[in-house]
């Protein structure tokens, strides 16, 4: 049986909503899209390909699939 890996990107605050785009994910008001852009560099993005590098399978929520099928297409 394989290994669920569960990543999210969450606030210090406890904000579990989407870091991408300013206007990705304005469910319950939330005005602060785009937040985790700004702390990104280059030990991030080797760490997310290390990840995904890793990965057997990958299983989206509706709304992530809609953004990374523009992407993937």
């Amino acid at each position: 049986m394989g290994t669920l890996i569960v990543t999210e990107f969450m606030t210090l605050d406890g904000v579990g909503q989407s870091p991408g785009q300013p206007d990705e994910d304005r469910d319950g008001g939330f005005s602060h899209g785009g937040w985790h852009a700004p702390f990104l560099d280059p030990e991030a993005g080797k760490a997310g390909f290390e990840a995904a590098r890793s990965m057997d399978a990958l299983l989206l929520g509706r709304r992530t699939y809609d953004v990374f099928a523009g992407f993937w297409p």
